[in-house]
């Protein structure tokens, strides 16, 4: 498993960095989709990737999806707050779109793999918030991945050995959220976010 990155410098921005990992499976798209529809102060910075795009998804909106050269070379330019191999594709989250959300003023949510997620959680400022979400069980992931019927059984093998490995870096993370019941887990990812809220405005106001 390749861990590669580069993070950005802090910058003196008023809205929070929201990263929201976990393993596949795990149902940080649908935790997020939920997020977005019930706090408008919230927004989602999509990240570039160099796997295939999908017959159903737009460019800009699942991913902005790129060629190797095109990866690299943002790569190269700095562009990325930080990125990753996972399952054998690059994926990385641009600079400028993170920029753009959290000096509007709103909070970008990062839905981003565990590499991705540790990377920023060494390298960031406190405005920061690391969320892990997980399956209640390794059963239950299973079935979830299974349940998608989007993958070979070989990249569903992949997918839970990188689990199993996703699952040991829980405790880096500043909170653990347990997808049982989505609407719970949203719920509980809401509570945090005005939480923070609450002591991100107090620092900025000192």
């Amino acid at each position: 498993m390749d861990t590669n990155g580069i993070v950005a410098e802090t910058t003196d921005t008023k809205g929070l960095l929201i990263v929201i990992s976990g393993p596949s499976g795990a149902g940080k798209g649908t935790i997020c989709q939920e997020l977005l529809k019930q706090d408008p102060g919230l927004a989602l910075s999509v990240s570039a990737t160099t796997r295939k795009q999908g017959p159903q998804e737009v460019y800009g909106r699942e991913y902005y999806f790129y060629t190797e050269n095109a990866f690299q070379k943002t790569i190269d330019e700095d562009g990325f707050l930080e990125w990753a191999e996972v399952h054998g594709h690059r994926y990385g989250t641009l600079k400028d779109k993170v920029r753009e959300i959290r000096e509007s003023g709103k909070d970008c949510i990062l839905e981003i793999d565990v590499q991705g997620g540790l990377q920023i959680a060494q390298k960031m400022d406190t405005s920061c918030v690391l969320l892990f979400v997980k399956a209640p069980s390794e059963e239950e992931l299973l079935k979830r991945i299974t349940g998608r019927q989007r993958e070979s059984r070989e990249e569903i093998k992949r997918r839970m050995m990188t689990a199993q490995w996703e699952m040991t870096q829980e405790e880096k993370y500043h909170y653990t959220i347990v997808n049982d019941h989505l609407a719970d887990a949203v719920e509980h990812i809401l509570e945090i976010i005005r939480e923070e809220r609450k002591a991100n405005a107090s620092t900025i106001h000192r």
